[in-house]
């Protein structure tokens, strides 16, 4: 019987093991915390459910839809999407509408977007290697400053001009300014572009609720899951080109014939002996970005509409916030309050990582006061705070160059396969990880010669405009 070890019990990690218990693999998988779902897991805060942030289930890919079916079947609500982006003290509906950009934007304005547009349009920057010459190539230099460059640069902590193109490509794609304006003047009617999607499904006690079925599921069929064993390495052979095993950080350690690695690729191939220099110094170029969350109980059901925000506004540090009040009625257990969850982005090195809860708690309230979404500080009952490491691979310009000298190195290694956004440095949802674990899985039973690595690189995004391909296959 094949024996594999699944590090993280992430999507990544868990649909892979759900896959693998089914056909008879002998699979445990180590996971570091106390709890199954990583990113997208749910809990139990004040008498509600939340997720940690905003996390929607989307995929054109059957196996992926397959996933979801048999492991949540009738039990999700269809969720009508509103988000609105916070800009220059003003709300843009998103996806944008006509009326509403001219409400918001003077003439001026307008006419610079278009300006800068027609610019582009006749005299494009070629090859684009930034996020700010890659958005301004397809939306123009004004559309750019206003809508892309501070929500941008929040994120990811470095200026435009560094961030990959690549990014933009993954995330954007074809998008363009012409088919904007054209979704704003019919309100998005017929359009099938990815990120004007007007709904989606959302399992009724949280997008967490995947993932604890798949565990249930990966019980009965005999694999196991361990809970609070944080992996310290990968073991390998003496010729260091096969994977013999794992070992703990309470030193134990535990072989098999596949591991599946979710961990940050950074720990992964800094685990290793004898790195080559070169690989040595690619893998230390790479980086994650960490996210803190502050939660509030607000007592009031009436804060605003939208499922989560986005907030451009320079002068606050705060990025996104998201109302679970607006997800879907079986969340909130006849609670009266609302709960929002706000994120902040940071580096490890920088103070808000190191913060005491108290003072983030402080800074939150003082920046929703700043934006005006909760004019009253005292309608807050109830704080808490979550710091997640890692969330997000950092795309640095020219970070592709270095992560093919890892993946190369990596590839020579027989029963390794590192997946998810962690695990193979890439910014997936999480229907990108969950199809990585499933094609992992394939591959392992099925001897398949796919390379898990060209998942979610290629210019056909996963998500559609049509609600059905979620549910139907």
């Amino acid at each position: 019987m094949k024996k594999a070890i699944v590090i993280g019990a992430g999507p990544a990690g868990l649909s892979c093991a759900y896959e693998l218990s089914k056909k008879g693999v002998d699979v445990i998988v180590f996971e570091a915390s106390n709890h199954v779902g990583g990113m997208s897991r749910s809990f139990n805060l004040w008498g509600q459910i939340v997720d940690l942030g905003p996390h929607r289930f989307f995929s054109k890919q059957k196996e992926v839809n397959a996933f979801f079916n048999a492991l949540v079947k009738d039990d999700f609500t269809l969720v009508n999407r509103q988000t609105r982006i916070f800009y220059n003290g003003k709300y843009f509906q998103y996806p944008l509408k006509f009326g509403n950009v001219l409400k918001n934007l003077s003439f001026v304005t307008i006419f610079q977007i278009l300006w800068h547009y027609i610019v582009r349009v006749l005299f494009p920057i070629k090859n684009p290697k930034n996020l700010e010459e890659w958005i301004s190539n397809r939306f123009g230099k004004k559309l750019y400053t206003i809508f892309f460059k501070n929500y941008s640069e929040k994120l990811w902590g470095i200026k435009c001009t560094q961030i990959d193109a690549d990014w933009a490509a993954q995330r954007i794609k074809t998008l363009s300014l012409v088919q904007a304006v054209f979704s704003s003047i019919f309100n998005n009617k017929g359009n099938k572009h990815k990120t004007l999607v007007d709904q989606f499904a959302y399992p009724n006690n949280g997008t967490g609720t995947l993932y604890e079925r798949a565990a249930e599921s990966i019980k009965k069929e005999n694999g196991k899951i361990v809970f609070n064993k944080p992996v310290k390495r990968v073991l390998l052979n003496k010729s260091n080109k096969k994977v013999r095993g794992v070992e703990l950080v309470d030193g134990s350690v535990f072989e098999a014939d596949y591991v599946i690695s979710t961990m940050p690729l950074t720990n992964l191939v800094n685990g290793f002996d004898q790195v080559p220099g070169k690989v040595k110094n690619a893998i230390d170029s790479l980086y994650f970005r960490n996210t803190i969350l502050v939660y509030f109980e607000v007592d009031t059901k009436d804060l605003f509409t939208d499922n989560w925000l986005y907030i451009h506004a320079p002068e606050v540090k705060l990025g996104r916030v998201t109302n679970f009040r607006n997800w879907c009625p079986t969340l909130t257990k006849d609670k009266n309050t609302s709960i929002l969850a706000l994120e902040f982005w940071c580096f490890e090195k920088d103070k808000i990582w190191s913060a005491n809860d108290n003072d983030l708690i402080k800074m939150a309230k003082e920046e929703l006061s700043v934006i005006n979404l909760i004019p009253k500080k005292d309608k807050i009952i109830n704080s808490r705070v979550i710091r997640v490491p890692k969330c997000y691979p950092v795309y640095e310009t020219g970070y592709m160059n270095k992560l093919d000298i890892v993946k190369d190195y990596l590839k020579d290694i027989e029963g390794l396969m590192p997946i998810g956004r962690y695990g193979a440095f890439k910014y997936n949802n999480q229907d990108h990880s969950i199809l990585m674990g499933l094609l992992a899985a394939n591959k392992i039973t099925n001897n398949n010669q796919i390379d898990l690595w060209k998942v979610n690189t290629d210019t056909e995004y996963q998500e559609d405009g049509k609600i059905k391909d979620v549910l139907i296959y």
